[in-house]
Protein backbone atom coordinates (compact mmCIF):
# COMPACT_ATOMS: atom_id res chain seq x y z
CA UNK A 1 0.00 0.00 0.00
CA UNK A 2 1.08 3.40 -0.78
CA UNK A 3 2.97 5.39 2.46
CA UNK A 4 0.44 7.49 3.94
CA UNK A 5 2.74 10.12 5.10
CA UNK A 6 4.18 10.69 1.46
CA UNK A 7 0.73 10.99 0.14
CA UNK A 8 0.11 13.86 2.12
CA UNK A 9 3.50 15.36 2.17
CA UNK A 10 4.44 14.95 -1.06
CA UNK A 11 2.56 17.11 -3.42
CA UNK A 12 2.65 17.76 -7.48
CA UNK A 13 5.14 20.33 -6.81
CA UNK A 14 7.20 18.50 -4.55
CA UNK A 15 7.17 15.70 -7.16
CA UNK A 16 8.25 18.53 -9.61
CA UNK A 17 11.50 19.43 -7.35
CA UNK A 18 12.37 15.72 -6.63
CA UNK A 19 12.39 14.97 -10.50
CA UNK A 20 14.24 17.94 -11.05
CA UNK A 21 16.72 16.38 -8.48
CA UNK A 22 16.44 12.77 -10.34
CA UNK A 23 15.30 11.21 -7.00
CA UNK A 24 11.53 10.59 -7.76
CA UNK A 25 11.85 7.13 -8.22
CA UNK A 26 13.12 6.62 -4.27
CA UNK A 27 9.69 7.72 -3.15
CA UNK A 28 7.64 5.82 -5.77
CA UNK A 29 6.48 2.41 -4.87
CA UNK A 30 4.53 0.61 -1.90
CA UNK A 31 5.42 0.62 1.90
CA UNK A 32 4.59 -1.69 4.14
CA UNK A 33 4.41 0.34 7.21
CA UNK A 34 1.77 2.28 8.25
CA UNK A 35 2.03 5.87 8.98
CA UNK A 36 -1.68 7.18 10.08
CA UNK A 37 -2.16 4.93 13.27
CA UNK A 38 0.38 5.41 16.61
CA UNK A 39 2.33 1.98 17.91
CA UNK A 40 3.96 1.43 21.24
CA UNK A 41 7.14 2.56 19.72
CA UNK A 42 5.33 6.41 18.84
CA UNK A 43 3.45 6.14 22.27
CA UNK A 44 6.27 5.45 24.47
CA UNK A 45 8.10 8.18 22.40
CA UNK A 46 5.84 11.03 22.62
CA UNK A 47 5.53 10.42 26.34
CA UNK A 48 8.79 10.85 26.98
CA UNK A 49 8.86 14.41 25.65
CA UNK A 50 8.98 17.57 27.38
CA UNK A 51 8.07 19.97 24.45
CA UNK A 52 7.70 19.96 20.52
CA UNK A 53 7.67 22.30 17.54
CA UNK A 54 4.23 23.03 15.78
CA UNK A 55 3.89 24.74 12.67
CA UNK A 56 0.66 26.26 11.63
CA UNK A 57 -0.61 28.28 8.28
CA UNK A 58 -2.30 31.71 8.55
CA UNK A 59 -5.36 32.94 6.04
CA UNK A 60 -3.06 34.57 4.41
CA UNK A 61 -0.69 31.77 3.88
CA UNK A 62 2.03 32.62 6.11
CA UNK A 63 3.15 29.62 8.47
CA UNK A 64 3.92 29.74 11.99
CA UNK A 65 6.24 28.00 14.08
CA UNK A 66 5.62 27.67 17.97
CA UNK A 67 7.24 25.51 20.57
CA UNK A 68 5.24 24.12 23.22
CA UNK A 69 6.87 22.75 26.69
CA UNK A 70 6.07 21.20 30.09
CA UNK A 71 6.81 17.97 31.89
CA UNK A 72 7.30 14.76 29.75
CA UNK A 73 4.19 13.45 28.62
CA UNK A 74 2.01 16.54 28.97
CA UNK A 75 1.25 15.90 25.16
CA UNK A 76 -1.33 13.07 26.35
CA UNK A 77 -2.14 10.03 23.61
CA UNK A 78 -5.81 9.94 23.45
CA UNK A 79 -5.66 7.00 21.65
CA UNK A 80 -3.72 5.45 18.53
CA UNK A 81 -5.50 8.13 16.47
CA UNK A 82 -5.39 11.13 19.05
CA UNK A 83 -3.36 13.34 20.93
CA UNK A 84 -4.07 16.28 23.17
CA UNK A 85 -2.39 19.14 25.49
CA UNK A 86 -4.03 21.89 27.82
CA UNK A 87 -3.46 25.48 26.53
CA UNK A 88 -1.86 27.59 28.90
CA UNK A 89 -1.87 31.03 28.54
CA UNK A 90 1.28 32.62 27.66
CA UNK A 91 2.05 36.09 25.61
CA UNK A 92 -1.56 36.39 24.35
CA UNK A 93 -0.34 36.93 20.73
CA UNK A 94 -2.84 33.64 19.84
CA UNK A 95 -1.42 33.10 16.61
CA UNK A 96 -1.82 29.41 16.55
CA UNK A 97 -5.26 29.86 18.51
CA UNK A 98 -6.21 31.45 14.95
CA UNK A 99 -4.75 30.42 12.63
CA UNK A 100 -5.97 27.05 13.68
CA UNK A 101 -9.18 28.77 13.68
CA UNK A 102 -8.96 28.84 9.86
CA UNK A 103 -7.37 26.24 9.11
CA UNK A 104 -7.05 23.03 11.14
CA UNK A 105 -3.83 21.17 9.69
CA UNK A 106 -0.90 21.33 11.63
CA UNK A 107 2.24 19.71 11.81
CA UNK A 108 4.60 18.86 14.64
CA UNK A 109 8.17 17.84 15.15
CA UNK A 110 9.27 16.45 18.24
CA UNK A 111 12.75 15.93 19.07
CA UNK A 112 14.75 13.95 20.92
CA UNK A 113 18.04 15.84 20.30
CA UNK A 114 20.26 12.99 22.71
CA UNK A 115 19.04 10.00 20.71
CA UNK A 116 19.51 11.77 17.70
CA UNK A 117 15.67 10.86 17.09
CA UNK A 118 13.09 13.16 15.78
CA UNK A 119 9.46 11.97 15.36
CA UNK A 120 6.76 14.39 12.68
CA UNK A 121 3.06 14.11 13.08
CA UNK A 122 0.46 15.45 10.65
CA UNK A 123 -2.36 16.04 12.47
CA UNK A 124 -5.89 17.99 12.23
CA UNK A 125 -6.44 19.88 15.32
CA UNK A 126 -9.70 21.04 16.96
CA UNK A 127 -9.66 23.81 19.85
CA UNK A 128 -11.76 23.24 22.57
CA UNK A 129 -13.58 24.92 25.75
CA UNK A 130 -12.01 23.30 28.80
CA UNK A 131 -15.77 22.47 29.72
CA UNK A 132 -16.15 20.90 26.40
CA UNK A 133 -15.05 17.20 27.28
CA UNK A 134 -14.47 17.29 31.07
CA UNK A 135 -12.91 13.91 30.90
CA UNK A 136 -10.32 14.94 28.40
CA UNK A 137 -9.50 18.61 29.92
CA UNK A 138 -9.09 16.00 33.15
CA UNK A 139 -6.40 14.22 31.04
CA UNK A 140 -4.45 16.93 30.11
CA UNK A 141 -4.70 19.24 33.20
CA UNK A 142 -1.60 19.50 35.56
CA UNK A 143 -2.83 20.49 38.77
CA UNK A 144 1.10 21.08 39.50
CA UNK A 145 1.33 23.67 37.12
CA UNK A 146 1.25 27.14 37.89
CA UNK A 147 0.28 28.36 34.04
CA UNK A 148 -3.52 29.16 33.46
CA UNK A 149 -5.49 26.24 30.82
CA UNK A 150 -7.51 28.51 28.70
CA UNK A 151 -8.79 25.42 26.13
CA UNK A 152 -7.46 22.26 24.61
CA UNK A 153 -6.15 21.08 21.47
CA UNK A 154 -7.30 17.88 20.90
CA UNK A 155 -5.55 16.39 17.20
CA UNK A 156 -6.62 13.61 15.33
CA UNK A 157 -3.62 12.27 13.53
CA UNK A 158 -3.05 12.11 10.04
CA UNK A 159 -0.20 11.03 9.46
CA UNK A 160 4.17 10.24 10.61
CA UNK A 161 7.41 9.62 9.86
CA UNK A 162 10.58 9.36 11.37
CA UNK A 163 13.37 11.27 10.32
CA UNK A 164 17.14 9.99 9.81
CA UNK A 165 19.53 10.47 12.50
CA UNK A 166 21.62 12.72 10.05
CA UNK A 167 22.40 16.50 10.94
CA UNK A 168 20.62 16.28 14.21
CA UNK A 169 23.11 17.82 16.52
CA UNK A 170 23.15 15.95 19.75
CA UNK A 171 22.11 17.89 22.91
CA UNK A 172 21.58 17.30 26.54
CA UNK A 173 18.86 18.90 29.62
CA UNK A 174 20.71 19.98 32.69
CA UNK A 175 18.70 16.25 34.10
CA UNK A 176 20.48 14.17 31.30
CA UNK A 177 24.55 15.95 32.22
CA UNK A 178 23.91 15.81 36.20
CA UNK A 179 23.27 11.64 35.59
CA UNK A 180 25.94 11.35 33.78
CA UNK A 181 28.44 12.94 35.69
CA UNK A 182 27.16 11.70 39.16
CA UNK A 183 28.71 8.83 38.75
CA UNK A 184 31.82 10.62 38.07
CA UNK A 185 31.56 13.23 41.20
CA UNK A 186 31.38 9.76 43.49
CA UNK A 187 34.00 8.51 42.20
CA UNK A 188 36.18 11.79 42.26
CA UNK A 189 34.82 12.24 46.34
CA UNK A 190 36.33 8.59 46.55
CA UNK A 191 39.92 9.01 45.34
CA UNK A 192 39.63 12.23 47.18
CA UNK A 193 38.72 10.62 50.52
CA UNK A 194 41.46 7.56 49.82
CA UNK A 195 44.45 10.08 49.44
CA UNK A 196 43.56 12.02 51.82
CA UNK A 197 43.80 8.68 54.16
CA UNK A 198 47.22 7.88 52.19
CA UNK A 199 48.67 11.20 53.32
CA UNK A 200 47.62 11.12 56.77
CA UNK A 201 49.48 7.89 57.13
CA UNK A 202 52.82 9.28 55.36
CA UNK A 203 52.53 12.30 57.53
CA UNK A 204 51.95 9.98 60.52
CA UNK A 205 54.98 7.91 59.33
CA UNK A 206 56.99 10.76 59.08
CA UNK A 207 56.95 12.16 62.11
Amino acid sequence: MPYHFLEVAVTPSVRAAQADMSVEQIWLGDHDRPSDTLSENEIAFIASRDSFYMASVSETGWPYVQHRGGKAGFLKVVDERTMAFADYRGNRQYISAGNLAVNDRACLFLMDYARRARLKIYAHVERLSLDAEPELTELVSDPTYKGRAERVFKLRLEAFDWNCPQHITPRYTEQQIEQAVTPLRERLLQLETENATLRARLDNSAR
